[in-house]
């Protein structure tokens, strides 16, 4: 498949480039003793990526600790519900840990076990992240500190707690919004004085280069199946396929397995309570070019350019800019980009517990909203949506802020 002079076929070979650009998005705008850093950690991860142990070893630990394959599930009460259209969904709830995240988090503390590290440091906004990493660093006997908004602390206390059991240390981030932003630029500052003994295992495909590379190969995991399981189940691809996008790891591992078929391709953004800058955290629909936390995407910037305020009922979705190749995606036309309100978010939440005994991640819900209407925009086909992660960590928050629906 080929779209404005890409060839989809040999896509993975040349995006990022050496310097981990996809177009003009992505780069590594670190310091020049960060710069060492990030080669380091580009050169460990280009040789051990080609390293038939490095793969089987991970292939062992997402088979025997991971539960991996992750099934796909048919919605058949609710699309009978919403008409003739047949809903799926990736149950990613089912990955160790209860979301998507552990598949790059596993293959991150394994390289920072072949570099030497003794550390792990990462930001986490829903907390999944957190989790993962915590388990990850538990696994493979590494130290672990995950950096978290005061304000997500409060939203996200089962997983705060689940760090903690797992060993980790949560250090909560008091400045600015006390959110997902905030998390990262703490992170990273730490990650800046701890660098020779530590890696930064940044939470999404996002950051400087290698990361958004790293990331998106190790979340690939999740299309890869996708496909396969999708023909294997029903003899044809889906029409469509839908993942929520905040820093977008969830979305771009599930889209790569699709990009060079011909299938329509959605990411959804939280539009929160509206439009209006600081009243959601959608950036690919509402942003401009910019530079943060080291490389170079779409962004929501506020009247002096600096990151704006953003906010989402989902604390994994509250970060002010998206991973560059989400950038990328949306300025060749492969991949649309919407959104989804809070409201319909938690609709989506509580329909899908209800009708197929599913209670999804609130990240995810945003993607079960938005399937659900093309669902009812459309008379017929299939449409398959990532669903990243489980929902029992927004209970207590879903229900104290909106009751039962």
């Amino acid at each position: 498949m080929k779209l404005n002079n890409i060839d989809f076929e040999t896509y993975f070979k040349n995006y990022p480039d050496e310097n981990g650009y996809f177009g003009k998005y992505g780069g590594a705008y670190v310091s020049d003793e960060l710069k060492n850093a990030m080669r380091d950690i580009t050169e460990a991860y280009q040789t051990i990526c080609k390293s038939s142990k490095f793969i089987s070893e991970l292939r062992r630990i997402r088979r025997e600790f991971q539960g991996r394959p992750t099934p796909i599930s048919h919605l058949e009460r609710l699309s009978n519900k919403i008409g003739n259209v047949q809903l799926y969904v990736k149950r990613e709830d089912l990955n160790h840990t209860g979301a998507h995240k552990l598949n790059h988090c596993m293959g991150e503390a394994l390289l920072a076990k072949y570099m030497g590290k003794k550390k792990v440091i990462a930001e986490t906004g829903a907390g999944q992240h957190g989790v993962a990493l915590a388990t990850a660093a538990a696994y493979f006997g590494l130290e672990c500190d995950i950096y978290m908004g005061s304000v997500d602390i409060k939203k996200q206390a089962p997983n705060v707690a689940r760090m903690k059991i797992l060993g980790a240390r949560v250090v909560e981030v008091t400045h600015g919004l006390q959110t997902l932003k905030e998390a990262v630029d703490a992170a990273f500052q730490a990650y800046c004085n701890e660098y020779k003994d530590a890696i930064y295992c940044i939470g999404s495909v996002l950051g400087p280069h290698p990361f958004p590379l790293m990331v998106r190969d190790f979340q690939s995991v999740v299309g890869i199946e996708a496909r396969e399981q999708f023909l294997d189940m029903t003899g044809e691809l889906p029409d469509a396929i839908v993942a929520c996008v905040g820093g977008g790891s969830n979305a771009m591992g599930f889209f790569s397995g699709f990009l060079n078929d011909p299938v329509e391709i959605y990411g959804v953004e939280p539009l929160g309570h509206g439009p209006k800058l600081g009243d959601h955290a959608a950036s690919l629909m509402y942003g401009e070019e910019g530079i943060m936390h080291g490389f170079n995407s779409i962004m929501l910037k506020d009247k002096d350019g600096e990151p704006a305020p953003v906010y989402s009922v989902a604390s994994g979705l509250d970060y002010p800019s998206s991973g560059p190749e989400h950038a990328f995606m949306q300025e060749i036309g492969r991949v649309k980009y919407d959104v989804i309100n809070d409201d319909d978010a938690v609709d989506a939440f509580f329909e899908l517990s209800r009708m197929e005994g599913i209670i999804p991640a609130i990240e995810s819900s945003h993607a079960v909203a938005y399937g659900m209407k093309l669902a009812r925009e459309r008379g017929k086909g299939s449409i398959l949506i990532n669903l990243s992660g489980r929902g029992d960590k927004d209970m207590d928050y879903i229900i104290e802020k909106y009751g039962i629906r």
